[in-house]
């Protein structure tokens, strides 16, 4: 019995068009799973399936700061599957940085204080928990019902959510910015909260959070710049990490596999680092 198989499994990606989410989508899709992608450019996400056939991608456009979309979302995968048995919320942004943060000893990180207060807003930050922090709540909720018909829909298994947080949720180092770490911290939380609360309310849904490290993606850069910056430290704000090297699509993919699998049904819960050890070296 192969107990990563996700034959007859209906998967859902937010933010599945590129980068770490279309990296999923793909390892869900080569394990058996009929999979969704999901973003608010449904141009992307038919280009996206249309150059890799072989994948069986289905998009599905999705804004997932928006109610009214993703109750739209949750009418179709209804409509179409009347279950759903992964759910990957993966779509996240940066928000603002700060690059004279980390320039230390310059005349702009000496007026630290007055340039961020001048030049960030509360609107900036609350975009950045809206869609880190926020979204993946209501998509989690929105989806719940379904996501109970797919573990009803298997005997003694449960259905699985994965949030895709960041190496960034667990530094103290910013990089130069103060939003996108607290706003995955918080993913982590909640992740941890859900997970106990439909436990204990007999929801056979589990809840897991991927914190993955360096992986190339429209947010971190290209694969070039990935292992360039995996190999170079950057002085006073971050060691390289150990591999000198940024993860493959396998390692993120396959990590989701398993949560997603009948070998992962004891695993509900956890932060599970990807990150090459890189969060060990740094603080």
């Amino acid at each position: 019995m192969n107990t990563l198989d996700l034959t007859g499994k209906i998967a859902l990606v937010t933010g599945g068009g590129t980068g770490i989410g279309l990296m999923i989508a793909k390892s869900l899709s080569k394990n058996g799973a009929k999979v969704y992608i999901t973003g608010r450019r449904v141009e992307v996400l038919k280009k996206t399936a249309n150059d890799l056939p072989d994948y069986h991608l289905n998009p599905l456009q999705m804004d997932v700061v928006d109610k009214e979309s993703i109750r739209k979302a949750v009418e179709a995968i209804d409509q179409a599957e009347g279950k759903l048995d992964i759910l990957v919320n993966n779509a996240g942004i940066t928000g603002k940085g700060f690059p004279f943060v980390i320039a230390r000893g310059t005349p702009e990180n000496k007026k630290m204080g007055e340039l961020i207060f001048e030049q960030s807003s509360f609107e900036a930050w609350a975009d950045v928990y809206r869609t880190n922090t926020i979204a993946p709540f209501f998509v989690t909720m929105g989806f719940l019902s379904l996501l109970e018909k797919g573990a009803e829909s298997r005997k003694s298994e449960t259905s699985s959510v994965v949030n895709i947080s960041s190496a960034s949720g667990s530094l103290n180092l910013t990089l130069g910015n103060f939003s996108y770490g607290p706003s995955k911290s918080a993913l982590e939380q909640m992740t941890k909260n859900m997970a106990t609360e439909f436990g204990l309310s007999k929801i056979p849904v589990r809840v897991n959070c991927i914190a993955p490290g360096r992986f190339p993606s429209e947010l971190a850069g290209t694969l070039e710049k990935m292992i360039q910056r995996s190999m170079d430290p950057i002085p006073g704000a971050m060691n390289p990490t150990p591999t000198l090297r940024p993860g493959k699509e396998e390692e993120i993919g396959m990590a989701v596999v398993f949560l997603s699998s009948t070998a992962g049904e004891f695993t509900n819960g956890i932060v599970m680092p990807v990150d090459g050890g890189h969060n060990l070296v740094n603080p």
